[in-house]
């Protein structure tokens, strides 16, 4: 059985430089997904929240498997969309009100239903108390900057602010969430080097 890895697929979305932004254009894809608030380094509702959503893909996964069809394949990266009602007021240093929606990307051949299953199973095994806010959503982000950054989740403003100024010397505007795609874990990697892509939608 060969094993699917959608990095390498969209190699283009999961890889960026740490020098130069860079254009993309993010097509539609579904995802496992559930929504917050508050600062992620504070709020015990990130943690649950990261807990159900990964309970659930590694679920989905080795469901699938058992079920002897073929379909193997690695779980996608957390990303992270953040946000407030203003946008003109976001700022990386201020987290308290960001709200937020954490997911992850699905195979195209994982359907609601199967989604749906996998949360009544983690439901029997588990029932971490954040699962009643999973959902199976398709997102379509389309024309993006993004740039890849190294080091502590805490000192990114920087890189983002660079991101910023490319956009707006590229003749663009930001609009819609900031996306964040987390390629390390934070459990088993130095803080300094943790690597996340940083992006942003434009018009």
């Amino acid at each position: 059985m060969s094993k699917i890895d959608l990095k390498k697929d969209f190699k283009h979305l999961y890889s960026a430089s740490t020098k130069e932004p860079a254009l993309v254009d993010v097509p539609p894809a579904n995802f496992l997904m559930i929504d917050g608030k508050g600062d992620p380094n504070q709020a015990p509702e990130f943690r649950e929240a990261v807990e159900a959503l990964y309970g659930v893909a590694y679920t989905l996964k080795f469901m699938l498997k058992k079920r002897g069809i073929g379909l193997e394949y690695a779980v996608m990266p957390l990303e992270g969309l953040w946000w407030l009602e203003d946008m003109r007021l976001f700022s990386p240093e201020k987290k308290d009100d960001w709200l937020w929606t954490l997911m992850i990307m699905q195979p195209k051949w994982v359907t609601e239903a199967l989604a749906r299953e996998a949360v009544e199973e983690v439901a029997r095994k588990k029932d971490p108390p954040a699962l009643a806010g999973i959902r199976f959503e398709a997102y379509h982000e389309g024309p993006a900057a993004q740039i890849m950054y190294i080091g502590p989740y805490s000192e990114e403003g920087p890189t983002i602010e660079s991101l910023h100024a490319f956009i707006r010397s590229s003749g663009h505007e930001r609009c819609g969430k900031h996306h964040e795609i987390y390629l390390s874990d934070p459990r088993r990697t130095a803080p300094e080097k943790l690597k996340s892509i940083i992006r942003q939608p434009i018009q």
